[in-house]
């Protein structure tokens, strides 16, 4: 399985200005080879590198390599976007974003990571140094640091390219790693059923609710001030907002690496898989209130569900994705569907045979049922078509 891990480079200040100065001149030439290729409609690897390879490294003094990967950087943000239109993800044709995304070249911020290959790019891991390429030449014996955990598993399994990156002041190698998977579980005994909430961000069969009560307080108070400095419009509030912004960013992915630790660890102690709600589409399909709205909007369900993905991929343990339709209605007990069996956020009561429980844990319940039957039917990670049981 594929893994990307982040090393932290420690250049002086004339290394780092090396750095910089090599990161704006590849995507200035990306840049240019955007505004061509938006120009002739040749968006394809080859055919823009006929156009495009001697212009920019000689103007921009690129290496040969360097060049190419710029070509291909570019190429690959129009295929990118060429599927985000396919996808529907930027509306409909005409609507104010699509015209945005498609009514003029795709511009590189001069600070946007840039892919190195192994003849751009060579680790001494031993000494924990890193050979790179820049405009001003080869800058030899740069030290970096990181995790320790981290640093072994990049010594045994990195391959591919890596990017360079600029964030915060700092400088970043993410570097690729391919990692053997363990073999799956394939008798497990029984899934552990996830429910992701606002109230509850994840909440399991097993009993375990992980609150957000605390979070929800930190992230309204974080969208107050964030709405007061952009009230300002000045360059420090702007600065601040930044900052406050990568902090959330952060304490909420430091938030999702721990949850998806626990039901990893749990299902895996256990001997059972994992079953997920497949949200794929959620904030296009939900109609809700704007309270409601700014919650779901500002939580990365995703990255959630991506962290316990890859996290039961490393420990072997199964996986599955189920239809999400009705969880929060459906009885666990006696599986009658009701609108009504949900008086309030937090309370389950069934019309039917009178089951009461906590609503965040009635779906979890359902949610692992269901990912019992999808594992039992052969459609691992699939969404399979939900029977309504009256």
């Amino acid at each position: 399985m594929k893994l990307v891990i982040r090393v932290k480079l420690l250049p002086t200040p004339e290394q780092a200005s090396a750095l910089q100065a090599t990161l704006h001149a590849c995507n200035a030439a990306a840049t240019h080879v955007s505004h061509t290729a938006f120009a002739t409609r040749v968006t394809r690897n080859r055919e823009l590198r006929a156009l495009t390879y001697t212009t920019i490294k000689n103007s921009w003094h690129l290496g040969a390599q360097a060049a190419q990967h710029v070509i291909k950087k570019t190429s690959d943000a129009y295929t990118s976007l060429a599927g985000t239109i396919k996808a529907g993800h930027l509306g409909r044709p005409g609507s104010k974003r699509f015209r945005a995304a498609t009514e003029k070249p795709i511009t590189f911020r001069p600070d946007g990571a840039q892919p190195y290959d192994d003849r751009m790019l060579s680790w001494q891991t031993e000494q924990r140094t890193v050979s790179i390429w820049t405009v001003h030449g080869r800058m030899k014996r740069l030290p970096y640091t990181g995790h320790d955990e981290q640093l072994h598993l990049l010594v045994q399994h990195r391959q591919g390219e890596s990017d360079l990156i600029h964030q915060n002041g700092n400088w970043y190698l993410l570097a690729t790693l391919d990692l053997p998977e363990p073999p799956q579980n394939p008798a497990p005994h029984g899934f552990i059923g996830v429910d992701l909430g606002i109230a509850n961000i994840a909440t399991t069969s097993t009993g375990h609710r992980h609150s957000g009560r605390r979070l929800n307080r930190a992230r309204a108070n974080d969208r107050k001030v964030r709405t007061h400095l952009q009230k300002k419009r000045t360059r420090s509030a702007k600065r601040r907002a930044k900052k406050r912004a990568g902090r959330e960013a952060r304490r909420n992915r430091d938030i999702n690496h721990k949850i998806s630790k626990h039901i990893v660890a749990e299902a895996q102690r256990t001997g059972r898989g994992i079953a997920l709600e497949d949200l794929g589409g959620i904030r296009e399909r939900a109609r809700l209130k704007k309270p409601q709205r700014v919650a779901i909007n500002s939580w990365a369900f995703g990255q959630l569900g991506e962290f316990i993905a890859y996290k039961a991929r490393r420990a072997g343990v199964p996986l599955v994705h189920v239809s999400p339709a009705f969880t929060s209605q459906e009885c666990s007990r006696c599986h009658h569907i009701d609108k009504r069996n949900r008086p309030s956020q937090a309370e389950f009561i069934c019309r039917n045979c009178g089951f009461v429980e906590h609503a965040d844990l009635n779906a979890s319940h359902i949610i692992a049922d269901r990912g019992w039957w999808t594992w039992v039917c052969g459609a691992e990670s699939q969404v399979p078509a939900l029977t309504l049981i009256a």
